[in-house]
């Protein structure tokens, strides 16, 4: 890790760790967040930037009857209260892979990052879409397994695991 590296944290929000979430995000919150939080220091006190990511969907009735979750503009889309913020770089997506967000994508590519570490949820959710974004787009990154969570099991985490393999991705 060098100062050319980026943390991205994807989708550490109330709706996916906090006690009123929904029983399918069945994530070991205090583990999570933990690790999470030492990667934040860690990349931090090293100088690297450390950049927030939040999944939002649009705050519309059928939004919040079908999904309930991530809903812009409530309480549950909001950045994990336990998770420590060291900046203010927060980006908003409204798709699995946070480089779709283009002013993220334009200060990934303007500040030349070596590198980027992705941590956070889902593993094989919205951080596997990133990391394969990523890739696509010529930008070399890495997960970090002991920092990211996912309730993904059985074929659909290995096809998502086999899907980085083949795309280089590496783990960390």
């Amino acid at each position: 890790m060098t100062d050319k590296t980026a943390l991205i944290v994807i989708d550490m929000q109330n709706d996916y760790l906090y006690e009123k979430r929904k029983p399918r995000f069945a994530y070991d919150t205090p583990a999570l967040v933990s690790a999470v939080n030492g990667l934040i220091h860690k990349y931090s006190n090293s100088g690297c930037d450390v950049i927030y990511i939040r999944h939002l969907i649009q705050n519309l009735p059928t939004n919040r009857l079908v999904f309930g979750y991530s809903i812009a503009g409530t309480e549950g889309a909001e950045l994990y209260s336990g998770l420590d913020i060291v900046s203010g770089l927060v980006f908003d997506k409204l798709f699995g892979d946070a480089l779709t967000n283009k002013e993220l994508l334009e200060r990934v590519r303007n500040k030349k990052y070596d590198e980027i570490h992705l941590c956070g949820l889902d593993k094989y959710g919205c951080v596997t879409a990133t990391a394969l974004g990523a890739a696509k787009r010529g930008i070399k990154a890495a997960v970090i397994t002991d920092g990211a969570a996912t309730v993904f099991t059985g074929k659909k985490a290995e096809k998502k695991h086999a899907m980085l393999v083949k795309a280089n991705i590496s783990f960390i």
